[in-house]
């Protein structure tokens, strides 16, 4: 705008020094002119309420400003309050005077807050206006001077001296004017005839209306008045009264009848009927009220509403034909009805709220209007009594939600928060709003093992890595804080780590075993437990884990007695005068096992004579069953099976032999023939002594070939080696060290070895594996006699003794004893095989 390019800035300067700062209780005010630029300094807040930039930008300071309007903005760094976009200040307040409006400063840690309040100066940016560009009047040439004509003003939405001030008429023949003011300080002017129209003189006169504020510079608006000179209408209109007054409620519909007024023509006739009109309307904005111009009556037409204009003043007309009028006022006043609920705003509100906050923590700040007035605009703020927050007061209808009560998320980690504003009108009004409110989790609780001893059993001989036990801990809160890991607490068992036993998951708490167990080494374990969360710092718990080790039966019986050798025969004695019932021994047994597995049953499996003894079933006592008689045999052998009741059962056997008897001397001689007829009666016996027999033999010979054929070459090498050829002596594998091993029992091992670079060969014959010790031997006197010349033969020094005279001496003795006693005699000394090729 052309006004706008022409103030300079030295006129802003001075602007901006004329604004006034009021600071009390926390509240500044500041005057700034209206139409101002983005971006222009309005005041320095910082410094006007005594905070520095430091505490600003930490409370993140910010506006809230009412309604949607953002006028002003807040330099954070410079602590400066700035315009933000333009302000319109007939746009803000229309004719309202002094127009201003309120804005907070909001600062956080700690909580603060500030009015300030911006009154915004009126500039002279608005020339008065007419309504029309012209105004057409009739008058009668006998309207009497005086008469007065109520001209439509002008309007001016500027205020103060910048409002419309005065009218000026030209010319001024026949009219002067008359100038008013209303109550609401606008202004209004009458035209009254100086002296009497001649219509035969001069029909139409032409006016100039001219309407002039009082800015500086000046602004004016003109409007043309062209009157018609009528004929014949002396009397003019007249209302009965002055002032008319009316009231109607803001709640009002369309149609509503407000008042109605009345005017009188003293005319007759043609002449004395008379139109109602509405002078001086506002064409800016739609009309409210509506004149019936036959009646009088006034209607509302339009939305009216007490906050926006508590009441109207308006100016009446009465027109009759011949086009006289008469003018009144028309006042009428508004009726506040609480038709505006009240609003809640939320200044501040996070949302989130830790757990361990104590009471009167500030969870929001918020702002509550009413737009109504008096009782209808006083609005109360309140909370569900049965949250564990409060309302608390604070600055101008602002109000702050605070804890009341210690919260504890595993109980309640939401809370629903329903805020109701209620005003004082009749009827109240009241409005909700509901805000959600997140507990967040704080680690105030450990976790929690369903039972402080767990017990389980595993069955022994399990397979390493099995899962043992599965146990969980709870932790109520949320997050990490409830993220659980299980850990075996440091412990021994038997002198060891429990880690060598024992591991478990740390994510899913499963106990495994790190090994196979055996119950008869460990029948139980205790082991601790520890499950800590996640939080910082952790909590944690710990539980104690019993593992009973099932028993299997993985045992056989062992037979204690009697006791068993392999080369030993021991002989229970039965006199023949035994009776029936006789205990002849008892089969002794253990097993380590336990339960069922070690419950032993005793069976005779064989029995030289199954009729003459039995064997308790529980006891393993062996006792005669009849009576003894001279017809049975003296040798007895039975075969008992001792047997467990485990699931397969294992088992084992025990051979007891029994001589039937009345003296030692006939035990003594049929236990002589016992032992041979026990060697070779049996088959198989009898073949496997003469195949180790035919194998020694076949060994002996190959032995003295390999030595000849060594000595032969050896004495060639000789020869050679003397006549200085290079010859390589050849050595045939494995003949340097020969080792036989035989394949049945009781075998005799004989290891022969033969240096190659000597003449002569060393022949060992080495013991044998196993040996048996009888206790009750026959007797050998001529064989041993035999053998022990031999052995005097052999002890002599230096004395050769041929090979075939040792495999003769061996294939002469008939029992397997005779040659196993003669080969271990001959093996005392050291024996120098003579060998000749």
């Amino acid at each position: 705008m052309p006004w706008r390019e022409g103030i300079s800035w030295n006129w802003r300067i001075s602007i901006l020094l004329f604004c006034t700062l009021a600071v009390a209780m926390g509240q500044i005010r500041y005057s700034i002119p209206e139409e101002m630029r983005k971006g222009l300094f309005i005041g320095d807040v910082g410094k006007d309420l005594g905070l520095d930039v430091g505490r600003l930008i930490s409370g993140r300071a910010r506006l809230v400003i009412d309604g949607n309007n953002q006028y002003v903005a807040l330099n954070q760094n410079k602590g400066h309050l700035v315009i933000n976009e333009r302000i319109d200040r007939e746009k803000l307040c229309a004719a309202k005077s002094p127009c201003s409006f309120s804005l907070e400063i909001v600062l956080e840690n700690p909580l603060e807050l500030f009015s300030v309040t911006i009154e915004i100066q009126d500039i002279n940016d608005h020339a008065p206006a007419f309504s029309q560009k012209e105004i057409n009047l009739e008058m009668s040439e006998l309207t009497p001077a005086g008469t007065v004509f109520l001209l439509d003003g002008a309007a001016d939405p500027d205020v103060g001296k910048n409002a419309l001030q005065s009218y000026a008429l030209h010319p001024t023949d026949h009219f002067v004017l008359k100038q008013h003011s209303r109550s609401d300080g606008s202004r209004y002017t009458e035209m009254v005839l100086q002296s009497i129209l001649d219509r035969e003189k001069q029909s139409e006169h032409t006016l100039i209306l001219t309407a002039v504020d009082g800015g500086d510079p000046q602004r004016s608006g003109t409007v043309k008045i062209h009157i018609t000179v009528l004929d014949a209408n002396d009397n003019a209109p007249v209302f009965t009264e002055s002032l008319f007054k009316a009231s109607v409620p803001e709640d009002a519909i369309k149609g509503t009848l407000v008042t109605k007024v009345v005017a009188v023509d003293a005319d007759q006739g043609q002449h004395g009927n008379i139109t109602y009109s509405f002078t001086h309307i506002d064409e800016g904005s739609p009309p409210v009220f509506h004149i019936d111009p036959h009646t009088g009556e006034v209607k509302v037409i339009g939305a009216i509403d007490y906050e926006t204009a508590p009441s109207y003043e308006i100016n009446l007309q009465a027109r009759d034909n011949g086009g006289l009028t008469g003018a009144s006022k028309l006042i009428i006043e508004l009726l506040d009805v609480n038709d505006n609920s009240p609003t809640i705003s939320m200044t501040s509100f996070s949302g989130k709220i830790s757990e361990d906050s104590p009471p009167g923590t500030v969870v929001a700040l918020m702002s509550v209007h009413d737009a109504d007035s008096g009782r209808n605009g006083h609005v109360r703020l309140a909370v569900d009594e049965n949250l564990p927050f409060k309302i608390k007061t604070s600055l101008r209808n602002y109000y702050t939600l605070i804890t009341d009560k210690t919260l504890d998320r595993e109980k309640v980690s939401r809370y629903d928060v329903t805020l109701t504003a209620t005003d004082d009108g009749l009827p109240a009004l009241s409005v909700l709003q509901t805000v959600t409110l997140d507990v967040t989790d704080v680690n105030d609780n450990a976790p929690a093992f369903s039972q402080t001893i767990y017990s389980t059993r595993v069955n022994e001989n399990n397979s390493p890595g099995v899962s043992v036990l599965h146990i969980q801990a709870a932790d109520p809160d949320n997050g990490q804080n409830a993220r659980i890991s299980y850990f075996l607490i440091d412990s021994e068992v038997n002198g060891n780590a429990v880690s060598m036993y024992f591991s478990i998951n740390a994510e899913n708490g499963v106990i495994h075993s790190v090994r196979s167990l055996d119950y008869e080494q460990d029948k139980e374990f205790k082991i601790f437990v520890k499950a800590q969360d996640g939080g910082s710092p952790p909590l944690s718990s710990s539980a104690t884990v019993i593992i009973h080790v099932q028993d299997q039966n993985d045992n056989a019986p062992q037979v204690l007695y009697p006791v068993q050798t392999s080369s030993s025969v021991v002989a229970e004695m039965v006199p023949r005068s035994a009776d029936v019932g006789y205990l002849v021994t008892k089969v002794v047994a253990v097993d380590v096992d336990s339960g069922q597995n070690a419950w032993l049953s005793y069976k005779l499996q064989k029995a030289t004579d199954r009729a003459l003894f039995e064997v308790g079933l529980q006891n393993g006592e062996i006792r005669t069953i009849r009576q003894v008689t001279d017809k049975d045999a003296v040798k007895q052998r039975l075969t008992v099976v001792v047997e467990d009741n485990g699931q397969p059962s294992r088992s084992a056997t025990v051979n007891v032999n029994v001589a039937v008897a009345d003296s030692f001397p006939e035990v003594l001689s049929e236990f002589t023939d016992f032992t041979h007829d026990k060697e070779y009666n049996d088959n198989l016996t009898f073949y496997l002594v003469l195949a180790l027999a035919v194998v020694s033999f076949l060994f002996i010979t190959c032995l003295v070939v390999i030595i000849s054929v060594k000595i032969y070459r050896w004495r060639q090498s000789r020869i050679l080696y003397h006549s200085s050829l290079p010859v390589i002596p050849y050595y045939p594998p494995r003949y340097s060290d020969t080792l036989g091993t035989g394949t049945l029992q009781h075998v005799y091992n004989y290891e022969v070895c033969r240096t190659t670079d000597s003449r002569k060969s060393d022949c060992k014959f080495g013991r044998a594996g196993s040996q048996n010790v009888l206790i009750m031997d026959p007797s050998c006197t001529g064989t041993m006699q035999r053998i022990q010349n031999e052995k005097n033969i052999l002890d002599e020094p230096d004395s050769p003794v041929e090979v075939s005279h040792i495999i003769s001496l061996l294939c002469s003795l008939q029992h397997h004893g005779e040659r196993h006693r003669y080969l271990h005699q001959m093996t005392q000394s050291p024996i120098d095989l003579s060998l000749s090729l």
